[in-house]
């Protein structure tokens, strides 16, 4: 039997939309550190899509750069 429980908060997840892509002109770059390559890649399809623009990334020492390309 499953049992339905109130007033249960929602756990708080980390926030990925806070990489600068509305800002960024062709050429800017941004650096995230320590982080995953998937991660930063599934952000860029994202932001690819709703904004028309064109971004891509590369591993930096041990975390990822983004730039604005298109």
């Amino acid at each position: 039997m499953i049992t339905v429980e109130k007033n249960v908060e929602l756990p708080v997840t980390r926030v990925r939309n806070s990489y600068p892509y509305k800002q960024m002109e062709v050429g800017d770059s941004f650096f995230v550190d320590n982080t995953k390559m998937q991660i930063v890649c599934n952000a860029n399809y994202r932001a690819n899509k709703s904004l028309s623009k064109k971004f891509i990334a590369r591993r930096e020492g041990n975390g990822v750069r983004v730039w604005r390309i298109v």
